[in-house]
């Protein structure tokens, strides 16, 4: 037996392990340190694979799943919601670039095709790096970050037609027109079968497999549907990603697309894996030493064309210039598609080896320096946007405004502060950068005011030095920091209260000078444990004496290992054991007719009948001559073992 291939494969999993480790410590994308682990291990680093075949043939599962998984993420519901950002932005990003591009290549004498290519290859972004990061920020929900998914989103659909015209670019004989003209014919065939197996043969054999209930039976029922549409575009010409993603599709708007996407998610991981350290082996480490300032000269060129590109993007979709300068250096890395279009590009012979050769190198610099751009960011653009002066929109309407509420941020937290100051009739004024967002609220009679709030001049004529109470709920850190600081050097007096994630971001927002500081993280927990607390009757003022005292320390309680003498006292269960249920009095029961004295409910059974709902009202402590009667809800108190033991009072005779 032949274990020399595994050996390999087991070789190159722990060089990965390794160098994933080190990329950890950095804060390096895991996929940079694949690609390095395929560097060292390949021909062109220490030679310690020689089955690079066999290595591909792996990697191209892994393209594969990726693409299927794409492909159950995306819904046509989705895209509905962020189809302007998604297409008019995904749209413009695609075009500036793949233009810029065609540009620098007309310049340096290539032809038309082969800059199309090159424009093909840097209008893609990496999506796993970018949302990582995002992620990790809690950036995600922030302007920049949802103008950046969608960008990505319209990215990771453009690879499918990216990937069937490639091919024409190359060398391929026969008229150009036609052959396209009979890759559509192709195609339109392939999606009408899968139109059909989507309606009438998907349902019915994942409904089948989910009723025996078995997840290994699932899991092969969605790895054999995802390779067999992929075989089947194959087949007829097509790519073998083409198919997984329209499999993955078909599967979006279904019941069984989060039972899909959890099965393939790890073997998309390993495999995906695989597909970049097979990248990292096609990379020669000698061309990059021969050729050090080209291969950093063509990475600075795509960071810097693809941060105007996406930039450029951001502010047409009604973004500010701060946005659109984080947005942009976000997406201007080479993403993970880019690399798969490379290889179709390789087997086109559009690409010479040493052209190969410098987008390898150049790709990895750019995805190794996103984390830093990303950090870096917000500084910059801090630093070129100075303060813009609000339009004349923003300004009219609100010199009258006094002692009035400004929020920041319309999203769901916004707005229930919002409805709340309306229903209670508290003058408020709304900031916001979502322009879709403005748009449709103003319309619907909400005072809205386009406008980023880390500035003063627009701070300024939102009223800030007559209004009361300053809320900011937006999900970027960097940006409530700003806000936070600008608001109190305008006002000293101004109440501020501010939202964020984490425990660990409020001391610092309070050090700026917000008044109140609320972190998701910390309300989560106190709304947990005073489920907790109720659950084990703890009295209500003392769960209410514990969370003033939490809250009243500014969330000290919870940053401190040992709570103080008091807290632990309240925290005793000393009615641990007992039970608070309701019982409905049915007809011909023990019960129905007798009073509460003539039950010996509390001296026989041991149950303390504490209230009695009878016609939706309630009778608080009844007292002996209370009379239950049939349809009564009674409440009674005792211990667990009697509460379930004495139900049969209560029922049918």
């Amino acid at each position: 037996m032949d274990l020399s291939f595994l050996t390999e494969l087991v070789l190159i999993l722990a060089m990965s392990v390794g160098i994933l480790f080190f990329c950890h410590k950095l804060g390096i994308a895991p996929i940079v340190g694949f690609l390095v682990a395929g560097v060292v291990c390949g021909p062109g680093g220490f030679g310690l694979v020689k089955s690079v075949h066999q290595v591909e043939m792996m990697a191209e599962v892994g393209v594969v799943l990726l693409l299927f998984s794409i492909g159950v993420e995306l819904s046509a519901s989705e895209l509905m919601r962020l189809k302007r950002p998604v297409f008019l932005g995904g749209m413009v990003q695609i075009g500036l670039t793949i233009a810029a591009f065609e540009a620098l290549s007309s310049l340096a004498g290539f032809d038309t095709k082969k800059g199309l290519f090159l424009g093909f290859l840097a209008a893609l972004s990496s999506t796993a790096i970018v949302l990582k990061e995002l992620q990790n920020r809690a950036e995600l929900e922030s302007p920049h970050g949802r103008t950046s998914l969608s960008i990505l989103i319209f990215q990771d659909l453009a690879i499918v037609p990216m990937m069937l015209v490639t091919p024409f670019l190359g060398n391929a004989t026969g008229d150009l027109a036609s052959s396209l003209g009979g890759m559509l014919l192709k195609g339109l065939g392939v999606v009408a079968i899968v139109l059909i197996l989507a309606k009438y043969v998907a349902p019915r054999l994942f409904l089948t497999v989910a009723r025996a209930r078995s997840r290994e039976l699932f899991l092969m029922a969605t790895i054999v549907f995802c390779l067999s549409v992929a075989l089947l575009t194959a087949s007829v010409g097509l790519s073998l990603s083409l198919g997984a993603f329209l499999a993955g599709l078909m599967l979006s708007e279904s019941e069984y697309a989060l039972n899909a996407l959890e099965g393939v998610l790890p073997f998309k991981d390993i495999f995906t894996s695989l597909f970049f350290v097979s990248v990292g082996m096609l990379v020669d480490v000698s061309y990059i030493a021969n050729h050090p300032f080209m291969v950093l000269g063509a990475a600075g060129a795509v960071i810097l064309i693809k941060t105007l590109g996406a930039g450029g993007a951001v502010l047409m979709l009604g973004y500010p210039l701060r946005t659109a300068i984080v947005g942009g250096l976000a997406l201007a890395q080479v993403g993970e598609f880019s690399f798969v279009l490379a290889k179709v590009g390789m087997d086109a012979q559009i690409f010479s080896q040493d052209s190969y050769q410098l987008f390898l190198a150049a790709s990895v610099i750019t995805m190794a320096v996103t984390p830093w751009l990303i950090q870096f960011a917000p500084a910059l653009a801090a630093r070129i946007c100075g303060q813009p002066q609000p339009k004349d929109e923003e300004i009219d309407g609100h010199e009258s405004l006094h002692d009035h509420l400004i929020i920041v941020g319309f999203g769901p937290g916004g707005q229930q502060i919002a409805h709340a100051a309306r229903r209670a009739g508290i003058p408020y004024l709304v900031l916001e950068m979502n322009i879709d967002t403005v748009k449709r609220e103003k319309k619907a009679g909400q005072p809205i005011r386009y406008g980023d709030a880390a500035y003063p001049a627009v701070l300024d004529h939102a009223g800030i030095k007559n209004a009361r109470v300053l809320v900011v709920v937006v999900s970027d850190p960097t940006a409530t920091r700003r806000m936070v600081a600008t608001a109190r050097g305008l006002s000293k007096n101004l109440r501020i209260i501010v939202r964020t994630r984490f425990v660990g971001e409020a001391q610092e927002l309070l050090d700026l000078g917000a008044s109140e500081v609320v972190p998701e993280e910390f309300e989560t927990s106190i709304e947990i444990f005073t489920r907790v607390l109720v659950e084990y009757l703890v009295p209500n003022q003392n769960i209410e004496r514990f969370i003033l005292e939490a809250r009243g320390a500014n969330y000290c309680m919870l940053r401190t290992p040992d709570l103080p003498v008091d807290g632990q006292k309240l925290l005793t269960p000393q009615l641990s054991g007992m039970d608070l249920a309701v019982f409905t009095v049915e007809q011909n029961s023990p019960l129905a007719g007798k009073t509460l004295m003539e039950s010996q409910v509390r001296k026989e059974h041991c149950l303390t009948v504490v209230a009695v709902n009878r016609d939706n009202q309630t009778h608080m402590n009844p007292d002996g001559n209370f009379k239950l009667e049939e349809g009564d809800k009674v409440y009674v108190f005792g211990m667990q073992e009697d509460v379930v033991e004495k139900s049969w009072l209560f029922s049918h005779a």
